[in-house]
């Protein structure tokens, strides 16, 4: 497979723009100010992840919805089947913010939390 991509870093206030060619083999990252940037591309070619924050519906607390977060960054992949199965449920008051709403969401270890008490 031939990679041809451009990104822009996330990893420092810079923001480089990166241009990522090659193999998944054989990656080339050019534009980096530090070599912080070519393992960002790397990890975004090979392996992209994002965190995910949400809203969960709450019964019975002062606000109808509750802010919610993964705990750490999930595959990609994922990101918009966490945001349904978070929709998919209602929490009961009292919420306690970094109480975990869904544990090791579909088995990637990582937990969707309460962002604040409710």
């Amino acid at each position: 497979m031939n990679i041809n991509r451009e990104l822009i870093c996330i990893v420092c206030p810079i923001g480089c723009r990166l241009t990522v060619t090659g193999s998944l083999d054989d990656l080339k990252v050019e534009g980096h100010t530090c070599a912080k940037g070519v393992g960002y591309a790397r990890n975004e070619i090979i392996n992209p992840v994002r965190m995910v924050c949400t809203t969960a519906r709450i019964a019975g607390g002062i606000h109808k919805v509750v802010p919610v977060r993964t705990d750490g960054p999930v595959p990609d992949r994922y990101k918009f089947e966490v945001v349904k199965a978070v929709n998919g449920i209602t929490l009961a008051s009292p919420v306690k913010m970094g109480d975990i709403i869904i544990g090791d969401i579909f088995g990637t270890g990582v937990n969707v939390i309460a962002e604040r008490d409710m």
